[in-house]
């Protein structure tokens, strides 16, 4: 089958204007950049030549005899409806859900897990060709209340907004500048942690995904709920320092939170904490002092990853791979600093994707062993194995689980099974694994196939293109 039918005539690219006045010198070498004019992606002239090229790709595309047909297949099999695992945040569960084709998924909130899901937020309203995408998201405490994050065609840059829960009206809070960032509530329902860059000179407006300058000086910020961000406190910056970039969270406990520093994308971090307990005022006492959090340097270099699993009071854990390519567990005292110790140490072959703490001293630890996922249940303190979760040959796509959690969420996929969401008991003696919420394929019945992955993927495509 010709994708392409013959085309009668030459196809005529459209020219680019070559700037030979362009040459760097690199270490006494010269080198011609002829075409650096195209790295300007709003000019007038790259817009025209961009604009040559989609013509030029249209006028060969409509020669495509199966394109339509390819087209309608592919809409057809992509139709079907789709879950994100749920999570729990006060007395309430939430959960993103497409029904289909929605060019965005839809946050609902449940009041149990057996109550009627509603609507919380739809991104798709947002825009009339639903290139407004809802980036981040984090629910108080409390569950009073939604900061959200939507940022538009694709770019890096989110608006913070704030939806009140119970009547589902958006506050006037506006968070702007925001780019690499998380969101994290603290306990009191005051406000959240939020990363941001200061804010473009002269009134430049955010870019719509075309940007090409580098971003500088990632600061850490906390809003307080119902202010205008004028009135945020600047909660850390590093001006030696101006490409790292930060995120925060606060522990489940609220007693402190945890500040990650990056410098680049490979799995290195450094980890700092700020004790708010500790803080005389609280928050609000830096909006006079203007000074930065009393952050504590816990690890302050790039040697090694570091990740949060829970903590009892000062006693934290955390996945790392210092001296572990293959990951551990680590716990170390904030009140002894120098002293680490190893909760469960690295597998010989086996890499340990995640551990989530739940069920107050235990946790669910996720291994990727010989390209499959394999989840245990283990104690938080001792690290020892307790029960093997039965799962199918696949991949884990998250665990969704706090400590005061009895039950957890599951989300699981394979070459056979599209999504199945489970949940499982941990309060019972052997851990109860049911399934939740199954993603069904109009048309496929998993139960049908017993073949391997390389020809699933060949029957897929052959299957595809003949019902064409």
């Amino acid at each position: 089958m010709g994708l392409l039918t013959a085309v009668a005539e030459p196809i005529q690219y459209p020219s680019a204007r070559r700037d030979e006045s362009v040459v760097d010198d690199y270490h006494g070498v010269m080198i011609s950049d002829p075409y650096r004019w195209l790295e300007d992606p709003d000019s007038e002239e790259t817009r025209e030549f961009v604009e040559k090229q989609v013509e030029l790709t249209d006028s060969v595309l409509k020669t495509c005899e199966t394109r339509e047909k390819l087209h309608k297949q592919l809409t057809k099999m992509f139709d079907f409806p789709k879950y994100d695992t749920p999570f729990r945040a006060g007395d309430k569960f939430f959960y993103f859900h497409n029904t289909g084709l929605q060019p965005q998924k839809v946050l609902y909130i449940q009041d149990s897990l057996v109550g009627k899901p509603e609507i919380l937020l739809d991104p798709n309203t947002l825009s009339e060709d639903g290139t407004v995408a809802l980036s981040m998201c984090a629910v108080s405490e409390d569950a009073k209340y939604l900061a959200y994050g939507i940022s538009s065609s694709g770019s890096d840059w989110v608006t913070i907004k704030v939806m009140r829960i119970e009547d589902k009206s958006v506050e006037p809070d506006t968070v702007s500048w925001v780019k690499f960032s998380s969101i994290s509530w603290t306990h009191d329902g005051k406000g959240f942690f939020y990363s941001r860059y200061p804010a473009l000179k002269d009134g430049a407006k955010l870019d719509a995904g075309t940007e090409t300058s580098v971003n500088l000086h990632h600061e850490l910020y906390y809003h307080f709920l119902g202010t205008d961000q004028s009135e945020d406190i600047l909660c850390w910056n590093d001006p030696n320092n101006p490409q790292d970039t930060r995120t925060a969270s606060v522990t489940e406990d609220g007693k402190y939170v945890l500040l990650y520093t990056f410098e680049n994308c490979d799995p290195v971090n450094k980890i700092y904490y700020c004790d708010l307990s500790a803080l005389s005022s609280g928050l609000e006492g830096y909006k006079r002092k203007k000074e930065l959090l009393p952050f504590v340097k816990l690890v302050d270099n790039f040697e090694a990853s570091y990740d949060h699993v829970a903590n009892d009071d000062s006693v934290f854990t955390f996945r790392t791979n210092k001296n572990a390519p293959k990951y551990k567990l680590v716990r170390v005292d904030l009140n002894d600093p120098s002293s680490w110790t190893d909760v469960l140490d690295e597998h010989e072959k086996d890499v340990l994707e995640s551990a989530v703490a739940v069920n107050e001293n235990q946790m669910v630890v996720n291994y990727l062993s010989d390209v499959k996922n394999v989840l245990q249940l283990r104690d938080l303190k001792a690290g020892t194995l307790l029960h093997l979760l039965p799962i199918e040959i696949g991949t884990v796509a998250s665990i969704s689980g706090q400590r005061k959690d009895k039950i957890v969420f599951i989300g699981f996929t394979s070459f056979l099974i599209p999504g199945i969401i489970y949940t499982c008991n941990l309060d019972a003696e052997v851990p109860d694994l049911r399934i939740f919420q199954e993603i069904f394929v109009p048309g496929f019945d998993r139960t049908e196939f017993k073949v391997n992955q390389v020809f699933l993927f060949i029957y897929t495509y052959i299957y595809a293109v003949e019902d064409m």
